[in-house]
């Protein structure tokens, strides 16, 4: 009998074949691990800036009338959800107290970007625009008139 030194040429077919077949089932769960990571993600930024848009109502509600962030002439959204305000919802001084009713905010420390399309702007208008027409430009969009804040890079998302 002679020694063997090596494999044959259908052990290794063999090999890669099965190899082959492992990649073609990982791959695709891999795939969808991340698209479910980005959707967590998602929703969980929704969560957290929904929740300060309403600390922002409550905080800055006086008489029959509710601010909502960003529809004080001069204050963008960004600024009202990222700075300093007073009970009317403009800029303050944090250092120089408002003798009407004290300094409010911070409520987020910034706009977090949308996990799907990496943007951190926000879009705000008076009327909901057709879903996902922020495209790489916007990242997410509040409407003005409801407080409603969705994302703004796909159909499915806006939904959220």
């Amino acid at each position: 009998m002679t020694k063997r030194n090596g494999f044959t040429l259908v052990e290794i077919l063999i090999v890669v074949v099965i190899l082959g077949i492992l990649a073609a089932i990982v791959i695709p769960q891999f795939s969808n691990a991340s698209e479910e990571a980005k959707s967590s993600s998602l929703v969980s930024d929704l969560q957290s800036i929904r929740s300060q848009i309403q600390l922002y109502k409550v905080q800055h509600a006086h008489g029959d009338s509710l601010n909502i962030p960003g529809t004080i002439s001069g204050v963008d959204f960004e600024e009202s959800m990222t700075m300093y305000t007073v009970l009317d919802g403009t800029l303050a001084d944090p250092q120089a107290p408002d003798p009407n009713g004290g300094v409010y905010g911070p409520y987020l420390q910034k706009i977090p970007p949308n996990p799907f399309n990496d943007c951190d702007v926000v879009t705000s208008g008076t009327t909901t625009p057709a879903p996902g027409t922020g495209g790489t430009t916007s990242g997410w969009y509040f409407n003005t008139d409801t407080g409603a804040f969705n994302a703004d890079d796909n159909t499915a998302h806006a939904a959220l």
